[in-house]
């Protein structure tokens, strides 16, 4: 019996099998691979969070600060704050001698003068923190010492009155200097210069605003003026915020 002719059996072609006979048609690459970026080459997702939370900050900042500005306008047209007002109403020299010596001239004096402050807020008191009171004699602006002044409170509407006391003991002047403050003592010509630094806030109850450091000058008055009795108004210098603890 002839045996049937036995057709060859075709196996599957695997999925992406690529006959090696077959040459390379152009055109048909593969597509290329997409680069990895480093981490800091990949876009931020972020930035729009970042952005909002900044512009809310920015809101509540600029809201912070109207709502500050109306409180201090509104503060500031109730109460109507003023500073304080001083007047030095009388100074003396019970000493004042100028010892010409070998080695140089020397000064011993002493004075005694009393401040008047005035507080013109009707609706707040004021207290005053730190004071320094110094004392300087002629052109040349010779030091005649200092005081520190203890804090006090003022009431509303009130007057307070301060006793300042200074003095020097030998203290080493140029030689004409100390002439010139011999001779405008005995002639009552002797101009006489004071400086106020002090610190002071508003108080409304319990609620104290400052305080404010100020300067406060009372010069171009001769002590001919004072001893007749001239009270000699004050004036303002300088102001800074500060801050005390």
């Amino acid at each position: 019996m002839a045996g049937r002719p036995q057709h060859p059996v075709l196996l599957q072609k695997p999925p992406g099998y690529r006959d090696p006979s077959h040459p390379v048609q152009p055109g048909m690459r593969p597509p290329p691979r997409m680069p990895v970026l480093p981490p800091s080459f990949k876009p931020r997702r972020r930035r729009r969070s970042c952005c909002r939370v900044n512009r809310l900050i920015c809101c509540f900042l600029v809201l912070l600060l109207l709502l500050v500005a109306l409180g201090l306008t509104v503060f500031y047209l109730w109460f109507q704050p003023s500073l304080p007002v001083f007047h030095l109403q009388s100074f003396q020299i019970p000493l004042l001698d100028v010892k010409a010596k070998t080695d140089g001239t020397y000064l011993d004096a002493q004075t005694v003068s009393t401040f008047v402050v005035n507080n013109p807020n009707r609706k707040l008191s004021l207290f005053y923190k730190q004071s320094n009171v110094a004392v300087t004699f002629g052109e040349d602006e010779t030091k005649v010492g200092s005081e520190e002044l203890p804090k006090f409170t003022q009431k509303k509407s009130s007057t307070t009155s301060l006793k300042v006391e200074t003095g020097v003991t030998n203290q080493r002047v140029d030689g004409e200097e100390g002439n010139r403050l011999k001779a405008g003592f005995q002639s009552k010509e002797l101009m006489v210069k004071m400086e106020i630094r002090i610190a002071v806030g508003f108080l409304l109850d319990a609620l104290r605003i400052g305080p404010l450091e100020m300067k406060v000058l009372c010069d171009g008055v001769s002590l001919m003026a004072l001893e007749a009795g001239a009270t000699h108004k004050c004036t303002l210098d300088t102001l800074k915020w500060i801050n005390v603890h």
